[in-house]
């Protein structure tokens, strides 16, 4: 058994920081990496791009709605065309500082409001997915792309030839559908540590994961996310990851 562990890095501008992340870069093996359009700022995307290189974490493009003042949690629509522009935008963005650094940028995850919106959005995920196509020239062939199992994104990725990585969230409580219960609903965030813990080993291990019901359901995930603006981040991932090698599950990087 083998899983990715990865986490939101960067997520800070100017004097702001949120995320611990040379703490977490030492634990996780792939690092998404807010590219300015909802958090970041060229030379915080360099430090989390020369860190991430240095320790052999694979750099991930965070890519999300232009919502700064929203963290990039708010529904927004934006024309396709023009979304894919900005997609492509901001892969290159990070792919200047990941070169300069010595590696590249390995991946593609969308952030908060996008990321949910192209679990049922057709018009959207192909939007995305046409800006990740756009990039590719620039980030030596098709780049992955890390999303929900079951969404249109990763259908619609599939279906042009890029390569789909499935990811869970332990922290993240799931409708009975496989989805993520929305932030603005009651106990959509598990806060409970050991009860992460425990939710992160049964994705790994079983491939299933306790719904807000009771209910377990099935969740086939090759990365696992940890929530790098929750307090403790760090500390916490160490205790995943720790649980994940007492369960025999190896963590290594999907790319």
């Amino acid at each position: 058994m083998v899983i990715d562990l990865n986490a939101d890095l960067g997520e800070g501008f100017g004097r702001w920081t949120l995320t611990d992340d040379e703490a977490l870069l030492s634990v996780v093996t792939s690092a998404n990496v807010a590219c300015g359009f909802h958090a970041g700022d060229p030379s915080t995307m360099r430090r989390v791009c020369a860190l991430a290189a240095e320790r052999g974490v694979r750099i991930g493009a965070q890519v999300s709605y232009r919502d700064l003042a929203g963290f990039g949690r708010r529904r927004m629509d934006v024309p396709p065309e023009e979304l894919a522009d900005e997609i492509a935008y901001q892969i290159g963005a990070l792919q200047v500082f990941a070169l300069a650094a010595g590696s590249r940028v390995s991946y593609v995850k969308p952030h908060g409001a996008l990321y949910n919106r192209v679990v049922d959005d057709s018009e959207q995920a192909e939007a995305v997915v046409a800006g990740v196509l756009r990039a590719g020239a620039i980030c030596g062939g098709p780049l992955p792309v890390l999303g929900l199992p079951g969404s249109r994104l990763l259908a619609v990725a599939e279906g042009v030839g890029l390569p789909v990585v499935t990811e869970a969230f332990a922290d993240r409580a799931y409708t009975r559908t496989g989805t993520l219960v929305p932030r603005r609903e009651p106990d959509a965030v598990v806060h409970d540590p050991e009860s992460v813990i425990t939710r992160a080993v049964g994705i790994a291990r079983d491939g299933s994961v306790e719904a807000s019901g009771g209910e377990r359901i099935p969740v086939a995930a090759r990365s696992l996310c940890v929530h790098g603006d929750t307090p403790g981040a760090a500390q916490l991932a160490w205790r995943i990851r720790g649980a994940l090698a007492s369960a025999g599950i190896r963590v290594e990087a999907f790319t």
